[in-house]
């Protein structure tokens, strides 16, 4: 009954033009339906389609929705693959896509069965939404396939935001780099929380330059959170905070998470940060696959627990 009167008086809100408030978090597919379906087009969302698949996009995609290829906003730097761009191409990027400072933005990808990570792309997205100043990012909770499968509409149709103007001031500070990492993550209050499989945790797997972890890291994977049938949507927030309080991550806490390219990082820097509410979370940008190249810092594979 609760969760229906909450719907219900969302709908109201929205229909009277009174909900306004600013956020970062997760919504649901019948919430953000409403928000999409205003009459006023300078109240709608900015619908933002994150998926790395073109094609997957002109297939079907939520009405409204532009897309954005969450790896258009990466590439090599110093031989380093999959870096974060400078910051004159990324806000191009953002710009481009409508992404406006006064305006909701929705970002989504799709859900299925692991391996499929999807949702990876679009917290990675939200991650550089809010580092370039971003306050009013919503998560699609569920999906593509869940709006899907609550049988809402599809469309192939393009739709073309106008150019948007991004905030002045950034909030560089919700990421980290590698010599102020290095600097932190043996102080007595910080916990440095490594996000990827378990296996690349321990070093069993053919994918990294080098085995293992950066020492003194604690493993979370990123899936505990999501749902095993829908690997984006998120698990009931009890079970989540449950998942968080076994592996021993607390608020009084400054954590910082990391994982093989920052995108499984993102998705639990997002989580806790705005779902959990955890108050000092950061997220190292380079991950694994700048740590592992940088061969004058050591690593190690045995497990961690927190202390």
């Amino acid at each position: 009954m609760k969760s229906v009167l909450s719907t219900c008086l969302f709908a109201l809100l929205v229909i009277s033009g009174s909900f306004a408030r600013a956020e970062i978090s997760v919504i649901s597919c019948s919430e953000a339906k409403l928000l999409i379906d205003k009459s006023k087009e300078s109240e709608r969302p900015i619908v933002i389609d994150t998926r790395g698949g073109y094609k997957d996009y002109f297939r079907a995609h939520i009405p409204t929705a532009h897309h954005l290829n969450f790896d258009t906003l990466r590439g090599t730097d110093l031989g380093v693959p999959v870096q974060y761009l400078p910051d004159d191409l990324t806000k191009a990027l953002l710009t481009r896509a409508g992404v406006d400072r006064g305006r909701t933005h929705i970002v989504y990808a799709t859900g299925d069965k692991l391996p499929n990570d999807e949702i990876l792309s679009t917290s990675m997205v939200a991650y550089v939404l809010e580092k370039f100043g971003v306050n009013d990012i919503r998560v699609l909770d569920g999906g593509l396939a869940e709006w899907q499968k609550q049988k809402l509409p599809t469309t192939q149709e393009y739709f073309g935001n106008p150019p948007g103007k991004l905030p002045e001031a950034t909030k560089k500070s919700i990421g980290i780099d590698i010599e102020e990492l290095l600097s932190k993550k043996d102080k007595a209050n910080v916990m440095l929380v490594d996000a990827r499989p378990h296996n690349e945790y321990i070093g069993e797997d053919d994918v990294w330059l080098r085995k293992g972890h950066i020492p003194g890291a604690i493993s979370f994977h990123w899936a505990r959170l999501m749902e095993k049938d829908n690997t984006h949507k998120f698990i009931a927030k009890d079970k989540a905070l449950a998942e968080l309080t076994s592996a021993g991550l607390t608020k009084d806490k400054e954590i910082i998470v990391y994982c093989g390219t920052s995108r499984e990082g993102s998705l639990l820097r997002f989580y806790l940060a705005h779902v959990a509410g955890f108050p000092n979370v950061r997220l190292y940008e380079g991950s694994w696959k700048e740590y592992a190249s940088l061969k004058k810092y050591p690593a190690e594979t045995k497990e961690n627990k927190a202390k």
